[in-house]
């Protein structure tokens, strides 16, 4: 891995072109001038008034929480007539309270909120986010991130359409799904880095014939599974045919060979003992954090957690993007969760202003200076450690390749829960791979049907 990416992103940006876009409205984007003639929109948070924003994320966690708390305070140093109240939750609680707090008089001002249908495009339906297209304008969004990029957090104002149409949200940092390995576990073992899937599949059992743990697996909480399918399925299926399923589009197909091919080896990994024991009652956080005091080999997870694994793991812990059949990578990935504004906040100019100040050029480099994945300027950043150089080049690579393909709770309204229950069932053996495709299939189905 290169210390820097420049090669990688340079030549490709993010999901198209981010790293050659980004720069355009570094210098100024959280001034207080426009890049555009704002009209209704005011871009000087100085001139706001006394303001009180809330804002709720899920920056939990190591690096993320570092960033987050770094920007918050540069803002309010700049702004100080702008107070933040600032709520932070997990993931899964923001999931849960923030459809509560949307429905009631008093939601959050700015908040992140997950890209797809079950989240964003449930609130872009019932009229709870602020189209952001005016500030794209007065920002120069549309030139920091372009529109590859955009697509992710992009609906038609009757939340049917996902990937076109007005913007609902911004995000701070790039994501894929990779696999994190253990290297020095892996030297240990005699085992070469898998330079295919079959080789990575093939690992798999010799590390559990030399008695060590293959792949860590937490799944108590429903989605982390969906991650491990999406990197088995991207290698068994066409990536259009994932974007198909994963944006909730006509034409897809969950009933197919392929699929069924993905859904048989993650039952054949649990058969062979390659995941960890009682997978479905061992929570996310404990799963990661077992592997970063070294138990077990693999990890498939998100750049999400470099901080967390490289601060304790060192050298030791390397990222790669999974091994393809063909050579050529595919991975989930896109962006993480965007930054949204509620329709019913009395600040929505000044909530804008803070989603412009904490994605502006300057935010992206204490974005990678504490060890996230800025999803802008990328190719100018340094990453602060051996990790984070390999999930910079991984990120590049994916994206260069054009490889990255959507989160498959993305798809419809109810897949989230639907997709996370029926692999939970499918690795504790309640479902057969083919029951756990019918589930999936009725959900997509159903839904595509309905939403025309």
């Amino acid at each position: 891995m290169r210390s820097r990416p420049t090669t990688l992103l340079a030549a490709a940006g993010l999901i198209g072109a981010v790293a050659l876009s980004a720069c355009t409205p570094g210098s100024n984007s959280d001034s207080g001038k426009s890049s555009a003639p704002t009209g209704q929109v005011s871009t000087d948070p100085s001139k706001m008034g006394d303001v009180t924003l809330t804002v709720w994320d899920q920056e939990i966690r190591g690096g993320q929480k570092a960033q987050i708390t770094e920007l918050n305070k540069e803002f309010q140093a700049k702004y100080p007539n702008i107070k933040l109240n600032r709520v932070s939750r997990s993931t899964d609680d923001l999931n849960t309270t923030l459809k509560l707090a949307l429905s009631g008089n008093t939601p959050p001002d700015v908040f992140q909120a997950n890209n797809g249908r079950p989240q964003m495009g449930s609130f872009v339906k019932a009229g709870q986010l602020v189209p952001l297209d005016r500030y794209a304008d007065a920002y120069g969004w549309k030139d920091r991130y372009p529109e590859s990029v955009r697509q992710y957090s992009s609906y038609s104002p009757d939340g049917k359409t996902f990937g076109t149409g007005s913007l609902y949200g911004l995000p701070q940092v790039g994501e894929v799904v990779g696999i994190y390995v253990n290297k020095a576990k892996l030297s240990k073992a005699g085992v070469s880095m898998p330079q295919t899937w079959d080789q990575f599949q093939q690992s798999l059992a010799t590390l559990k014939g030399k008695g060590e743990l293959p792949l860590v697996l937490g799944n108590l909480d429903k989605w982390p599974a969906i991650h491990v399918f999406g990197t088995v399925q991207a290698q068994n299926v066409q990536p259009d045919a994932i974007r198909k399923l994963g944006f909730g589009q006509k034409g897809g197909s969950w009933t197919t060979p392929e699929n069924t091919k993905a859904a048989q080896t993650l039952v054949d990994w649990v058969d062979k003992g390659y995941l960890s024991k009682d997978v479905n009652g061992l929570g996310y956080d404990p799963a990661w954090q077992a592997f970063a005091k070294g138990k077990g080999v693999y990890l498939i997870a998100g750049t999400w957690l470099q901080a967390d694994l490289g601060k304790q793991m060192g050298n030791d812990v390397t990222f790669v993007l999974p091994p393809s059949p063909s050579g050529s990578p595919a991975a989930t990935g896109g962006t993480g969760i965007p930054w949204a504004v509620s329709s019913k906040s009395k600040h929505p100019d000044a909530a804008a202003a803070y989603i412009n100040f904490i994605t502006s050029k300057d935010a992206m480099a204490v974005l990678a200076k504490t060890d996230n994945l800025p999803i802008a300027d990328t190719a100018a950043q340094q990453a602060p450690s051996a990790l984070g150089k390999d999930v910079f080049a991984a990120f590049g690579t994916a994206v260069q390749k054009n490889a990255l393909v959507p989160y498959l709770d993305y798809a419809t309204p109810t897949m989230s829960d639907t997709i996370g229950a029926a692999l939970q069932d499918l690795l504790a053996k309640k479902a057969t791979p083919q029951q756990f495709l019918d589930t999936l299939e009725k959900d997509y189905s159903s839904f595509v049907s309905s939403n025309q």
